[in-house]
């Protein structure tokens, strides 16, 4: 698999991540390269409408072939991400919104979840570093890789699968005025 990141920002790209099932079907190939069958089977559709939906993400350049395999003597296609994290380009024509449509769509019901929102004042270098610092994080090997983490617990191939969405945005809040009373 491509360890580059993919920038998004033509329009079928994001047309083809909009559709449920191309989102899922490309979050499944992020485990590893596989065929249409495979596909089919994990998301629990035919094997013909996998094959229409992963022909429009290798065309918005989403997916690509990897390499084939021998199956009961026919030749399977597996396919693969393009690149590896995926980030909007600064001029693309959607933003954090899309991506929390895309978690919200992703997330099950009903499992331990941790949804936390802050509002904080940085100055524009604070800004910058918060969001370096939380790119090294999620970027890094010991988050991408499933090594372990605090509690001594390896989530390795076997751990339940979780989505990790960040996002730092300028918040539209209204400032209020001095306050003169206690002035």
């Amino acid at each position: 698999m491509a360890d580059g990141e993919l920038v998004l920002r033509e329009p079928a790209q994001f047309k083809a991540l909009s559709h449920p099932l191309r989102h899922r079907l490309l979050m499944a190939l992020r485990q590893r390269p596989a065929t249409l069958a495979q596909l089919a089977e994990a998301v629990g559709s035919t094997k013909g409408t996998v094959g229409y939906h992963v022909r429009v993400l290798v065309d918005a350049g989403l997916v690509r072939p990897a390499h084939t395999g021998r199956v009961r003597g026919g030749t399977e296609q597996y396919y693969e991400p393009s690149g590896g994290a995926l980030r909007f380009a600064a001029d693309a024509p959607v933003g954090g919104e899309f991506l929390v449509r895309a978690a919200l769509g992703e997330m099950l019901p009903g499992g331990p979840e941790l949804t936390v929102l802050r509002h904080v004042r940085l100055t524009t270098a604070q800004a910058e570093a918060l969001v370096a610092d939380v790119e090294r994080f999620a970027g890094s090997e010991r988050f991408a890789g499933g090594e372990q983490f605090a509690g001594g617990e390896h989530g390795g191939a076997s751990g339940e699968q979780y989505g990790l969405l960040v996002s730092l945005y300028r918040a539209d809040i209204p400032q209020l005025p001095p306050d003169h009373v206690n002035s």
